[in-house]
């Protein structure tokens, strides 16, 4: 299975360590998305659109109300890149 660009940014951000933490209305819908990195930084570029794609493709996930993370599924389709440390 092929993913976007903007899909694979997000995943291997989430596979280096980082999390999606997000925040609830009244109602229980997903109302504010933050994809953070390890360090604790703000990522930019997701929105609710491509959050419900990698859902879907069951990529991410989330356990007991805590933040969102890779899953097994989300490691397969992310491909490598080299890092700049």
């Amino acid at each position: 299975m092929d993913i976007s660009r903007a899909e694979q940014r997000i995943l291997h951000v989430l596979a280096r360590g980082g999390h999606i933490a997000f925040e609830k209305d009244d109602n229980g819908r997903l109302e504010q998305l933050r994809c953070m990195t390890r360090e604790g930084w703000g990522f930019p570029g997701l929105d609710l659109r491509l959050f419900r794609k990698l859902k879907r493709k069951r990529a991410v996930s989330s356990r007991n109300g805590g933040p969102y993370r890779i899953t097994r599924r989300g490691l397969e389709l992310v491909r490598s890149q080299p890092d700049n440390r």
